[in-house]
């Protein structure tokens, strides 16, 4: 079943020197992330709302260890695992997170 989109952007998943890029969407029961290529392993990925910790600003790191960009948000959940997606305008989702959870 569909779900609308709160939000939604092209981003760029990163998890350590790997990144992909693709689509990132916000619904009112998860955050999907589909790659444009699968092939490299990167997703998708469904992270259910009631699993995340916390989403904060972060940067976007080239080859994992050198900052590149501040236009990125880390996801991190529950069980402490983290997802850092490089997107346009991540203090928008940054409150928008904020805005669903209070």
């Amino acid at each position: 079943m569909f779900k609308e989109p709160i939000k939604s952007s092209f981003a760029t998943v990163q998890i350590g020197v790997a990144k992909a890029d693709g689509k990132l969407s916000l619904t009112d029961t998860e955050v999907v992330f589909v790659p444009f290529n699968e092939q490299l392993g990167l997703g998708p990925y469904h992270i259910k709302r009631d699993e995340i910790k916390s989403v904060i600003q972060d940067v976007g790191k080239g080859g994992g260890i050198i900052p590149i960009t501040t236009e990125a948000i880390r996801i991190t959940l529950s069980n402490d695992s983290t997802f850092v997606f490089i997107t346009a305008n991540p203090k928008q989702w940054v409150e928008i997170f904020s805005e669903i959870t209070s």
